[in-house]
């Protein structure tokens, strides 16, 4: 078998030009379509062994789950969000090129399905509790509306495992987001001022690399607030399943919210990579994306996202060359976490997670430790 041309060396270099300019070629030659939504919805269906009564907490009533999937009715655009957040098929291929058929009516929003009393208890919003229908809607519209959000700015990305996802999910989903903006908007006065142009596959690396220190989580935070990219941490509510999210606010600057569902270095690594992916190529004023990164999903631009990530801590040309792939054990981690200055809980990840064994390197992770960094730095408000 052929040796991999060491690092930094002008072979490797051509060799990762090359691939690069294949892959390009193939995305801009052979472009993957988009599925028909109807399509996409059988194919979920079937994947997850649902029933047609399993879809009507998302379109309603039996008769139009039934009109639905024989094409005799367009969607509305609540039920492109709830089949969005419920079933893991993305706002894109449920619009699809037959946007202009979808029903423009939208249901009221329940102000009440928000998770007031966590949010309360939280600190976010106040005084609201017993006091009546009418002043909890008002508490609550001014916490959205003070983030300058409203229904239709988020395409939330899910994919719910059991039962099918409450109509109270996507509720908490905005509320979580309006605090990250808020989160956000304290540290304005200590960022510094974001060039768009600077980000790049270098970039992307330059930040990966700085999880072969101690304190890597608590510099990177502080490499990108200096880059005018704000970082903020905040635990995700009951019945959400996040990993981080990423997102523009409305005067236009970035910002890369992480739950720290997990505490693991391999997870906050690979979250923060996958976000300042979406802001590198994705996040308009227009959207954000929230990601379960335990989900699969079909929109090009999460593949894209998690093929950065993994690009910036280990290439391609490399990776399936490496002795931490062929043979995975403890000292070809390290030795290849060595080679690429990354921290060896990002290769242990990897493996478990191509391999799908998670009961492997459990002790390689970092388990429990970035909080521990992030508070220590006054970072962390989870």
């Amino acid at each position: 078998m052929a040796l991999a041309p060491a690092l930094g060396t002008p072979e490797s270099d051509r060799l990762e030009l090359l691939s690069v300019l294949i892959e390009s070629y193939e995305r801009n030659k052979y472009p993957i379509e988009l599925p028909d939504a109807i399509d996409a919805i059988l194919f979920r269906m079937k994947e997850k062994g649902l029933r047609q009564t399993d879809l009507i907490p998302y379109l309603g009533t039996r008769s139009r789950v039934s009109e639905i999937l024989g094409r005799k009715r367009a969607l509305t655009v609540q039920m492109i969000r709830e089949l969005s957040l419920g079933l893991g098929i993305s706002t894109e291929t449920l619009v699809g090129v037959h946007s202009q058929g979808i029903e423009k009516s939208e249901s009221e929003i329940q102000w009440d399905k928000f998770p007031i009393k966590e949010i309360t208890q939280r600190g976010w919003v106040s005084g609201v509790l017993n006091k009546g229908a009418e002043n909890i809607e008002k508490a609550v519209k001014d916490f959205i509306e003070e983030a300058g959000l409203n229904f239709g700015v988020a395409s939330f990305r899910r994919r719910v495992s059991g039962d099918a996802t409450t109509p109270t999910t996507k509720y908490a989903l905005y509320a979580w987001l309006a605090r990250a903006v808020l989160l956000a908007r304290r540290k304005k006065s200590s960022l510094g001022l974001f060039n768009k142009e600077a980000l790049s596959s270098s970039f992307l690396k330059e930040v990966a690399q700085l999880s072969w220190f101690d304190q890597g989580p608590m510099l990177a935070v502080e490499y990108l607030e200096k880059c005018g990219i704000a970082v903020v941490l905040e635990e995700h509510l009951k019945g959400t399943h996040l990993d981080g999210a990423a997102l523009m606010d409305v005067d236009g600057t970035p910002i890369i919210a992480l739950t720290l569902r997990y505490d693991r270095i391999d997870n906050f690594w690979f979250t923060l990579l996958h976000e300042l992916a979406h802001i590198w190529k994705h996040v308009g004023k227009d959207e954000a994306f929230m990601d379960d990164l335990d989900s699969n999903s079909e929109d090009k631009r999460e593949a894209e996202a998690n093929r950065l990530a993994r690009e910036a801590f280990i290439p391609r040309t490399l990776w399936r060359r490496s002795n931490a792939f062929i043979s995975p054990n403890r000292q070809n981690i390290n030795e290849l976490a060595r080679e690429l200055k990354i921290h060896p809980a990002i290769i242990a990840g990897r493996i478990r997670r191509e391999s799908g064994n998670y009961a492997a390197f459990s002790d390689l992770l970092g388990q429990d430790e970035v909080k521990i960094i992030l508070k220590n730095a006054n970072h962390c408000e989870a």
